[in-house]
């Protein structure tokens, strides 16, 4: 497993290094008068590529949060039905049961 880990790295490298290469031409990024900068594309597309990483965590956090307060409460109502069907039930009958008595 970790020969095709290593693999994959290398060949996940060597893609990244090759697009590199190819998109090394530089491109000119103004804003107003905030900044005004000369860049290569293949900075830019990772640029663009990490945040869109970092949004979507960000996103994902706020969903596992949400995800565990309805959890929380689906829990809680769990308990409350189970206390509920507790009071409710009849006592537990209890049957007397003789024993023979012992020989000494």
């Amino acid at each position: 497993m970790k020969m095709l880990y290593l693999i994959l790295l290398i060949i996940f490298a060597f893609l990244i290094v090759t697009f590199s290469l190819e998109n090394s031409a530089p491109v000119h990024i103004k804003y107003y008068n905030f900044f005004d900068m000369l860049v290569p594309i293949y900075v830019l597309l990772f640029i663009a590529l990490l945040l869109g990483v970092v949004v979507t965590g960000f996103l994902g956090i706020i969903e596992r949060f949400r995800l565990n307060r309805n959890i929380s409460r689906l829990n809680k109502t769990i308990r409350d039905l189970r206390k509920e069907l507790r009071a409710h039930e009849p006592p537990p009958i209890i049957e007397e049961t003789k024993t023979p008595p012992q020989n000494a």
